[in-house]
Parts: structure tokens; sequence; C-alpha cells
């Protein structure tokens, strides 16, 4: 397939990332209303109930029925990436930054990169390992806040280890969804195939909720700020930024998407110094150089 960049193209492959920055925002907004586990059952509850009327059909037998008798397999990509990634990252914004987050979030090549070697027996290459330590270079910037010392002492913001922890959890998901595992009906309908996902998605997320609620003293603050909120995450980063990153990828390839997708630390600078008045400082553009630097450095043939 020839792949070409075009406008609205481009238009598409920017929204994605410009409403996952905004999940980020709202998660920070939403830290002291709604506990994370919850947050995020809450936001894919909304979600399956909009894509419902879209993906339903997969629920019947005479539709093959790859929703059930696959079950372990939408399963285990519901777990990964519905209910652990976006679980940890509302739970990394209530020590982290919005900024911080997703510039640890855009190191995510190079962990897909070490998962592909290590479970799945992808080879990696010279170049390709380089680019992984110039971007792990970046990440760390992050992670010491532009100061050397923080690191030999290890003052890491648990925020960002609970950051780390989701991109491994998306990355054994990346490398999940690329095994040609799934039937023509569900691939076809990016509805249905995203419909899968949730459904088993949000049975872990009741999960994770549960404990939340048990372990931990939780409570709720209802407002029409929460409402608002909800609505967001539940339709922009999830339905909205998943239909416009499919059809953009088709059309431009993914690596191209791969450069669009790291616009998502910039937005969320752009974000948090609007709504949240946290400015971004200069290592946070020195990280984003190195991250986004590693990512081409990996990337070429």
């Amino acid at each position: 397939m020839n792949h070409k960049l075009t406008p609205s193209t481009a238009l598409l492959l920017t929204i994605p990332p410009l409403l996952w920055a905004g999940n980020a925002i709202v998660g920070r907004l939403l830290r002291d209303a709604v506990p994370p586990m919850t947050l995020n059952l809450l936001r894919w509850t909304i979600a399956l109930v909009v894509l419902l009327p879209l993906g339903w059909r997969i629920l019947r037998a005479d539709a093959g029925g790859a929703i059930w008798t696959q079950w372990k397999r939408y399963a285990v990509l519901g777990l990964f990436g519905v209910g652990l990634y976006n679980s940890l990252q509302y739970l990394a914004l209530h020590t982290s930054t919005p900024i911080n987050v997703t510039l640890v979030a855009a190191g995510m090549p190079v962990w897909m990169m070490l998962v592909g070697r290590m479970f799945f027996s992808v080879a990696v290459s010279g170049r390709q390992m380089a680019g992984a330590l110039l971007s792990i270079a970046g990440v760390l910037v992050v992670l010491c806040r532009g100061d050397i010392q923080l690191l030999r002492e290890l003052h890491l913001v648990p925020g960002d280890l609970f950051m780390i922890g989701a991109t491994i959890a998306w990355s054994f998901y990346t490398w999940i969804l690329l095994q040609p595992k799934d039937p023509p009906e569900l691939r076809a309908s990016w509805s249905a195939f995203l419909f899968a996902q949730v459904l088993y998605g949000v049975l872990w997320s009741a999960l994770f909720s549960a404990i939340e609620w048990t372990v931990a003293p939780a409570h709720m603050r209802w407002n029409a700020g929460v409402l608002a909120g909800l609505a967001y995450v539940a339709i922009g980063p999830a339905i909205v930024a998943f239909r416009c990153w499919g059809a953009g990828v088709q059309e431009a390839g993914p690596s191209a998407g791969a450069f669009f997708a790291n616009l998502t630390p910039l937005f969320a600078a752009l974000l948090s110094s609007a709504f949240l008045g946290e400015a971004p400082h200069l290592y946070h553009a020195l990280a984003f150089l190195a991250i986004v630097g590693g990512i081409v450095l990996s990337s070429k043939k």
C-alpha cells in the first residue's frame, strides 16, 4: 500500500495527540474528585455504552462468536490496553504532572522494542539500541527534573514510576494486538474491534475499582465539572482518537503516525500552562528532543 501524507490525513493524526494530552489534563483536574481506578471504570463504561449501537452485532452467536470463543485474547487485550494502562496513568497523575506523564509515555517505542525482544523474539539492531539509549536518556531527564544529582539520590516521584508501568503494559498490549488472530468481521470494523476489547476491559476496571474502595477509603465529589470531564475522557481520547488514529495511520503509515504521536507532550505542555498554571521548563524541551531523536534514529532503515 502506498502511504501518503495529505493535509486531511495530517489533521486526522493531529487530533489524537491533542485529545490524549487533554486526557492527562482532565485526569489531573479530577484527581481530588474521583479515585483513579474508579475514574477509569466510569470512563470506559460510558465508552462501552456509546459503542454499543455500533458494535452490538458481534455479541450475537450468528456473527461468528469470536468475542466469546476467543475470550482469552480479548480479556488479555482488555487487561493491558483498557484496564492497566489507563488506570496506572490516572494513578500517576496524582503525584506527577501531565507534562511529565506524557513525556515518560513518549518513550513507549523503547519499551516496545525491549518487550518485543524479550518476550516475542524480535531482533534488535545496533541502531535501534542506540536510539533506545537516547530516548531513555530523555526519560531520565524527566525523572530527575533536569538535576543529575537527583538520579544519584534516586529521588523519583511515584507517578513517574506508575507511568513507566503503564507504558510497559501498553507495549505488551501492542505486541499482542499485532498477532493476526482476529476474524475478519472484527478487523473490518473499528467499532466492533474496540467494543470487544472495552467489554472485557470494563470487567478488569471494575475489579481494580473494587479493590481500590476496599483497600483504602475513597470518596467522590459530583458536580458539573466532573460530569463534563467524564464525558470528555470517554468520548474524546477513547473513541474519537481511536477512530482518527486508525484512519490516519491507514493513509500515512505507522512511521508517520509515530511522529505525530510525539506531539502529545507538546500539547500537554500548552494545555498545562493554560488550564493548570504548570509552565514547562527547559529540561522538558531537552527531554522531548532526546526522546524524539532516539525514535528517529531507531526507526531509520
